[in-house]
């Protein structure tokens, strides 16, 4: 089982996400150009509307096309969600006044009480720690006791 990598950043054409839409919460279809795509490889691709946030995927079926040559659309599963909708926040440093402008992902449907705790999560997981709303970068965080 392989993982191949789809996100936007890596801009090489041999090797390209076309299209990836929602079949029902959960299950995707996937279609690109290049990488061999098989039954149970994984998928790394880039959520529309973000720079840097992406979703893993598992390729449950995968058809490869004749004509163009090197395409392929697969049915995938992976996280499941209502509606996505993605937000960009900034949080500085207490130490060092160090800025962190973030982006972080969260279901729609699970209104704005669940904006927090997913932005907490994402801080943490950037390297940061954040307690009660007070919060400390990377390097801050080493230095303390």
């Amino acid at each position: 089982m392989a993982e191949h990598d789809f996100r936007y950043t890596l801009l090489n054409p041999e090797h390209t996400l076309i299209e990836c839409r929602a079949l029902a919460p959960g299950r995707y279809q996937v279609t690109g150009n290049g990488g061999s795509m098989r039954s149970g490889d994984s998928l790394l691709v880039t959520l529309k509307g973000s720079r840097e946030l992406s979703m893993r995927l598992e390729v449950e079926k995968v058809r490869h096309l004749i004509n163009p040559p090197g395409q392929w659309v697969a049915v995938a599963k992976g996280p499941v969600f209502g509606e996505l909708a993605i937000f960009n926040w900034q949080v500085n440093c207490d130490g060092c006044a160090a800025q962190l402008d973030f982006e972080f992902a969260v279901d729609a449907a699970l209104g704005k009480k669940a904006q927090a705790p997913a932005a907490e999560a994402r801080i943490k997981q950037l390297g940061w720690s954040s307690q009660k709303g007070h919060h400390q970068c990377t390097q801050c965080r080493q230095e303390a006791p």
